[in-house]
C-alpha cells in the first residue's frame, strides 16, 4: 500500500527528531509545537486532554481516521503526537485527505 503525502511528512519529522509522541511527553513541552496529531481511536478523556493541549499551544490539530497513529509513527499505543517544526507542520496540513483530517471543532 502506498503512503500518503502526510504520512511521508510525518516520516520526515521522525527522522529529523521533530516529533514528540505520547500525552505525557507532549504535556512537558513548553513551546515550539506547531501541530498536534490525534488518533481517531483515542478515548473521550484523551480527546479532552488533546483539546486542552491544543488551546495551550495555540496550534492546529489533525485527527487520523481509518488508520491509527501508532501505524503512522511506528510507536505502540501512541494516541497523540506533536510536530515541533513549522515547515513540516505546514506541509502536513497542506496534505490532508480523508485519513488525515483537520480538526475544526465538534465531536471527534
Amino acid at each position: 500500500m502506498q503512503r500518503s503525502k502526510a504520512e511521508s511528512y510525518i516520516g520526515f519529522c521522525i527522522r529529523a527528531g521533530k516529533l514528540t509522541c505520547g500525552f505525557n511527553a507532549v504535556a512537558t513541552l513548553h513551546k515550539d509545537v506547531y501541530l498536534l496529531l490525534l488518533c481517531g481511536t483515542a478515548s473521550e478523556n484523551a480527546v479532552k486532554q488533546a483539546l486542552s493541549l491544543r488551546g495551550r499551544f495555540g496550534c492546529e490539530m489533525i485527527v487520523l481516521r481509518g488508520k491509527t497513529l501508532e501505524d503512522a509513527v511506528g510507536k505502540a499505543n501512541c494516541k497523540l503526537a506533536a510536530v515541533r517544526d513549522m515547515n513540516l507542520a505546514k506541509a502536513i496540513l497542506s496534505a490532508t485527505d480523508e485519513i488525515y483530517t483537520k480538526y475544526s471543532g465538534g465531536n471527534i
